[in-house]
């Protein structure tokens, strides 16, 4: 694969930063400013995040908020178990890892700092609260407290560390359910965009169909965030595929992040109807794949992260994509989307 140097990516994301709806002051400023990431061992410019896989998880437990317990794994063993799916990632050209595990689901930032150290992989963690399948991942003060009092919570760990680890998050997790939001699920919304005004953390919100998603961009436009801030996470749910033009226009990031070995074929007609239609500039694409299981023995099976590499890619290349699409796929658009910078919506 052909590495995008630096200067290849400033270009090419100033020209991505100039075509967006951002007042030309407010532009020119942002291209002066090389744009960052944040990792779990450090921050560093966004144009090293390299071959990015932007939605998986290294482990995921299901068990609730109300029984939640960290004590529940042992990281020593989890690291024998996830370790070598993440060296074979790594062997194949992975640089980074998008880790969208949330708190009270099974975050654990000091794995990831290891599992990072291990492997030499550049791994984002994540603050915010996930509000899918019915709340049953929402911490008990999720209900009462107010969004600013939330957002509080979410701006402590950007600016202190997560609990006592001084590890810092590199975005916003929120989920939401797949049917209009309800009022727990708006006000996490209005939380997220509260974070982000006082972070610059892109937001990206497990949804899946577009009335969910619409109806967030609308609140995030209320609270003073221009969509280009959120991504909606697996938008590949979502059956009227104009919808993504929609978001697109709207300056939202789509993402395509359920693929499998069983599905490639499947991808590669979204991909190209992202391509067609020139919404290549907000595509991004990944496995949610993983993970270590706690409870189960040996943590379960867990999916590898190589889909992209070994089945999609010479698929991809097969059907007339370029080196240059790809590229901008799996390194300009990650780098552009988890960069930290604020988008206020410019009136």
């Amino acid at each position: 694969m052909k590495t995008v140097t630096r200067r290849e990516f400033i270009r090419v994301s100033s020209g991505v930063l100039s075509g967006l709806l951002i007042a030309p002051s407010i532009a020119l400023s942002l291209q002066r400013i090389p744009p960052r990431i944040q990792c779990v061992t450090t921050s560093k410019e966004a144009s090293f995040m390299g071959v990015s896989l932007i939605h998986e998880h290294i482990l995921v437990d299901f068990i609730g908020a109300d029984k939640y317990n960290p004590n529940r794994w042992y990281r020593d063993q989890v690291l024998k178990k996830v370790l070598p799916y993440l060296q074979e990632v790594k062997a194949l050209g992975c640089q980074t890892i998008v880790d969208c595990t949330p708190a009270y689901l099974g975050r654990d930032p000091l794995l990831l700092k290891l599992v990072s150290q291990a492997t030499g992989i550049q791994i984002i963690t994540n603050t915010g609260y996930y509000g899918a399948r019915q709340n049953k991942f929402l911490p008990a003060f999720a209900f009462t407290e107010t969004a600013d009092q939330l957002a509080s919570r979410w701006v402590r760990e950007f600016k202190r560390g997560i609990d006592d680890t001084g590890i810092k998050p590199g975005f916003i997790k929120i989920g939401v359910d797949p049917e209009p939001l309800s009022p727990i699920h708006q006000k996490l919304v209005q939380a997220a965009a509260r974070t982000h005004l006082k972070t610059g953390m892109v937001i990206a919100s497990h949804t899946g169909p577009a009335i969910p998603a619409f109806e967030q961009m609308e609140i995030l436009r209320n609270e003073g965030v221009h969509p280009q801030a959120f991504i909606w996470v697996h938008a590949q749910s979502e059956p009227e595929k104009e919808k993504y033009i929609e978001a697109v226009n709207e300056g939202a990031w789509v993402s395509l992040d359920g693929l499998s070995d069983q599905n490639v074929d499947e991808y590669l007609q979204l991909l190209r109807f992202m391509k067609e239609k020139q919404l290549w500039h907000r595509t991004l694409i990944s496995h949610d794949a993983g993970w270590y299981h706690p409870g189960e023995p040996k943590g379960g099976d867990f999916r590898p992260f190589t889909t992209i590499h070994k089945k999609l890619l010479p698929l991809m290349a097969q059907n007339g994509f370029t080196q240059v699409e790809i590229d901008q796929l799996l390194k300009i658009n990650p780098a552009n989307a988890f960069a930290i910078r604020i988008k206020p919506l410019v009136k």
